[in-house]
């Protein structure tokens, strides 16, 4: 067979391992599970949901064959509502207050059903959302991720004049970059963009970074700032080696297969991953599907204490993910100048919870060997803009925030998503920018 043929052969099976984990309901099937649907009265499942989408009124729509009405009840809620039907941990949220709060043995499929109305309306090319009058009033948004596009979103609605500043060369942020490719790619969450452009009105300027002092001269040229930055590089394992070819950092694994032919990405033959969230389980499936024969999660507290979701845990157990628990990394091992494995110590915890302290154990270290090695221990914060403006508080690299504004230390200054939480769910980040955007339309009425 042909070299040629050889890469399309490979293309074809990528393709195939990175398709979305469940299809798309059909009409016939979102009839029959929307009619589960006990359509509580207290709706704990809309109580659930960060961006408090009205769950039984689009279920109940799409059990009347109304799939363009259900969307417009969702999106009027959480604008990015097809990513979130996608990418929402729905198993902790809307699905699992169903199924603690009634008597179904199992819960309605709502993400399911949500994507289903959200593609739907897609398909048609709908939309529903228009500007508001004009109100003459400017915002300046860093960041056009999930809070910043949202907000940006909300802002029209109100008529006010949104000028988007965004580093990288695509909008979406972590939307866009670094969810897992079998949640969905590329070029799904660039069009969950557009929904947010098609509004109008809104000055996306992209590969247009911004300084700290930038920012601190925004609070003078814009009636309002709302700084949505999210986190920057992955945190460092401060030990011997992680700067060894080889080694990568979590987001620079995901962001290669949103960038480029999956046929084309990096992938080692074993792999390990040191990390216990469910950005490191992203990563471990993101590394089975791209052809590694042997993928190992290290994690140095055990099974019990990880952050990863239950359901994160299971999915890495069915792709024949090994788990190291009690495992805390010592040094990199380099061989011929590159990554060749990762020596650990055996912990124990000492105390109880997430307070516990880890403890190692002399001589009871080993060693996991590894052609890639991948840190997944959470981002660092971006301080550089927060300290140009001296104001500005922020505790443990967290912008401090009033929850229900958005608004920060600093007048007309306000900001949300990852910078202000340090790492949350996309649906969080949506909420975020909705509450940011409700406090700078009421900052702007008042003037």
């Amino acid at each position: 067979m042909s070299t040629k043929a050889n890469t399309t052969d490979r293309a074809a099976q990528l393709a195939e391992n990175f398709a979305e984990l469940e299809p798309r309901f059909t009409p016939d099937e979102s009839v029959a599970e929307a009619s589960r649907c006990l359509f509580c009265y207290d709706a704990p499942c809309t109580r659930a949901c960060p961006t408090h989408i009205d769950v039984p009124k689009f279920i109940r729509q799409i059990l009347h064959k109304s799939p363009v009405g259900a969307a417009e009840t969702i999106l009027s809620a959480n604008i990015f509502g097809g990513s979130c039907a996608r990418a929402c941990p729905t198993e902790v949220l809307c699905e699992g207050a169903c199924v603690d709060n009634t008597l179904l043995k199992e819960p309605v499929k709502i993400g399911r059903l949500q994507r289903f109305a959200c593609d739907v309306a897609s398909e048609k090319g709908i939309s529903f959302f228009d500007a508001g009058p004009t109100t003459g009033k400017k915002v300046a948004i860093i960041g056009a991720g999930p809070a910043g596009l949202t907000c940006a979103h909300e802002l029209r609605k109100h008529g006010h004049s949104v000028t988007v500043f965004e580093a990288r060369e695509l909008p979406g942020g972590i939307n866009t970059y670094g969810i897992a490719r079998y949640k969905y790619g590329t070029e799904f969450a660039l069009t969950e963009v557009e929904r947010v452009k098609q509004i109008g009105g809104i000055d996306l300027r992209l590969k247009t970074p911004v300084s700290g002092a930038q920012m601190a001269q925004m609070l003078s040229e814009y009636d309002a700032v709302f700084v949505a930055i999210g986190l920057g590089k992955t945190s460092s394992l401060g030990i011997e080696g992680e700067n060894l070819p080889g080694v990568w950092e979590a987001l620079d694994f995901i962001f290669q297969t949103h960038t480029m032919p999956l046929e084309k990405c990096e992938i080692g033959r074993r792999v390990v991953v040191i990390g216990g969230g469910n950005t490191a389980v992203d990563v471990a499936t993101a590394a089975v599907r791209l052809g590694a024969e042997q993928v190992t999660i290290a994690y140095r507290r055990t099974a019990d204490a990880m952050p990863a979701f239950a359901y994160e845990y299971d999915l890495a157990k069915a792709d024949g993910i090994h788990w190291e628990f009690s495992a805390a990394p010592l040094r990199v091992i380099a061989e011929g100048g590159r990554a060749a494995g990762v020596e650990f110590a055996r912990t124990r915890l000492v105390g109880s919870g997430r307070n516990a302290k880890v403890e190692q154990i002399a001589g009871a270290n080993f060693v996991l060997h590894a052609d890639m090695v991948i840190k997944a221990l959470g981002q660092e914060p971006l301080v550089e803009l927060a300290a140009a403006v001296p104001a500005l508080k922020v505790e443990k690299g967290r912008i401090v925030i009033d929850k229900a504004t958005g608004a920060t230390s600093v007048a007309k200054l306000f900001a949300g998503g990852d910078c202000t939480s340090k790492g949350a769910e996309v649906v969080d980040a949506v909420q975020e920018g909705k509450l940011a955007a409700a406090g700078i339309h009421a900052l702007l009425a008042r003037r």
